[in-house]
């Protein structure tokens, strides 16, 4: 073949293809999963708590990457069992996911008798999204900034172990009797309705330790209205570098929470893939992750078989606690 002809052989392939491109382009676009409707993420708390806020955060930064509206509702009520009652409902073709917490998903189908749903059956794990840490605080009548001089004082007076926690049956609750094991200590629990009745106590004097989530406390830590002794991860939070936790000051436990998206069993899979692909996408904007810190939340970016992972693990930690409390609500 000569140069002439082999020339014109290549800018003859070359035309047909770019006569390809956009034949190729649709048929990409084609292929790719798309949500066929708006997507609600329902809440099951008041609008303006760590969970609600997580969702709007993820709500307005999910939308454009998914090319559908999506929207925050709150559906309130039975401390959020309520709205995973009605998820679990929800019809096949319904594009709606759940932000829960471990009080939802985990404590209260282990120690109410019929809840109404069954976390591991009703529902698939799509995207854990935060995780928070539990703080140990003192009030300033104790005078005390160390976690080793509380724990000398409560082995000296045992009888001064009361904690307040925001509920009774909540997480910080199972936590303090985590703590009073790892203290050799028998833990009165007091519970309050609610984080900010909590923290008034604590700073006012009437309560002297409180154990709840670091986000419901820090604010007064950093006000100095309280202080916090120690948080319950494995390494120091990022917005609270200073804070040690409970390993650092002698004590070899650790805990945390979480907010997970679940979607409905009845969520047919490539959707479900489809949401934790895009979900796993705003989780590692860097914008996200420094609008989430300001709000003393700690962002995380997981795969949905992570999630599965953290769950069945944190379930195995739990568990034996809660059982081992004789809890009933």
């Amino acid at each position: 073949m000569s140069a002439f002809f082999y020339r014109r052989k290549l800018m003859a392939w070359g035309l047909a293809l770019a006569a390809c491109a956009p034949l190729l382009h649709t048929a990409a676009h084609a292929q790719a999963p798309a949500l066929d409707g708006p997507l609600t993420l329902v809440v099951g708390y008041a609008p303006g708590g760590s969970t609600d806020r997580m969702a709007r955060l993820i709500a307005e930064r999910l939308s454009p990457r998914l090319g559908v509206p999506v929207t925050v509702e709150n559906r309130v009520g039975e401390g959020g069992r309520l709205a995973a009652k009605q998820i679990k409902r929800a019809a096949p073709g319904e594009n709606v996911l759940m932000l829960g917490n471990p009080a939802v998903m985990v404590i209260a189908p282990l120690v109410i008798k019929d809840a109404g749903y069954d976390p591991e059956k009703d529902f698939v794990p799509v995207a854990q999204v935060s995780s928070y840490d539990f703080a140990l605080a003192v009030g300033n009548k104790l005078q005390l900034d160390r976690a080793m001089f509380l724990v000398g004082r409560l082995w000296a007076h045992p009888e001064e172990a009361v904690f307040g926690v925001p509920a009774t049956g909540s997480l910080p609750h199972f936590f303090g009797l985590m703590v009073g094991d790892a203290l050799s200590v028998q833990p009165q629990i007091k519970g309050y309705g609610g984080s900010a009745p909590l923290a008034a106590d604590l700073s006012g004097g009437s309560l002297p330790i409180a154990i709840d989530t670091l986000d419901s406390l820090y604010a007064q830590h950093l006000a100095g209205k309280i202080r916090i002794l120690a948080v319950s991860g494995k390494k120091r939070v990022g917005f609270a570098p200073s804070l040690p936790t409970f390993r650092e000051a002698g004590m070899k436990i650790d805990a945390d929470g979480w907010n997970t998206f679940f979607a409905p069993s009845t969520m047919p899979q490539p959707k479900v893939q489809l949401l934790a692909g895009k979900i796993h996408e705003v989780m590692q904007d860097p914008g996200l992750q420094k609008a989430a810190n300001a709000l003393y939340i700690t962002p995380v970016a997981s795969t949905a078989a992570e999630t599965a992972q953290m769950l069945k693990a944190y379930r195995q930690q739990w568990e034996p606690v809660v059982r081992r409390s004789g809890f009933a609500p």
